[in-house]
């Protein structure tokens, strides 16, 4: 079963993130994620909704029931080059999220990323030259 589908996401309207247990991990408003707090930490491209962090490392795609999920065995591309503007901190962001829909069992081929790596946002990726190093 592959859990990525197509959907589309109101650019107008904040799309939330959880984990499959539930919690609340961002909210996507206008291509852009935004942590609890309001702080820009990634964003999404295309129509795969694939997640990036803010220094542009690929963490997987986006799903219909707000996971962020990718094959367990996926060789990782290289972070992306050119990055897009860091937004400003949204004034609309909302203080609550509702509350999560329903999540179907991912199989054993596809893992939820904020479940297994709950930090991936908030740590450098390894990817990443070290300095001196470009």
């Amino acid at each position: 079963m592959n859990p990525v589908r197509p959907f589309r996401i109101d650019p107008d309207k904040p799309f939330f993130m959880y984990d499959t247990p539930g919690d609340w991990q961002g909210t996507v408003l206008g291509g852009y994620i935004f942590d609890l707090r309001g702080d820009y930490i990634g964003f999404i491209r295309n129509e795969k909704h694939d997640v990036y962090t803010a220094q542009g490392e690929w963490i997987g795609n986006l799903i219909e029931d707000g996971r962020v999920v990718r094959r367990q065995n996926i060789d990782r591309p290289p972070l992306l080059k050119e990055l897009p503007p860091k937004p400003a901190k949204p004034t609309n962001l909302p203080a609550r999220a509702p509350l999560p829909p329903q999540t179907a069992d991912l199989g054993y081929s596809y893992i939820d990323v904020l479940e297994w790596d709950e930090d991936v946002f908030k740590r450098l990726s390894d990817l990443a030259p070290d300095s001196g190093e470009e």
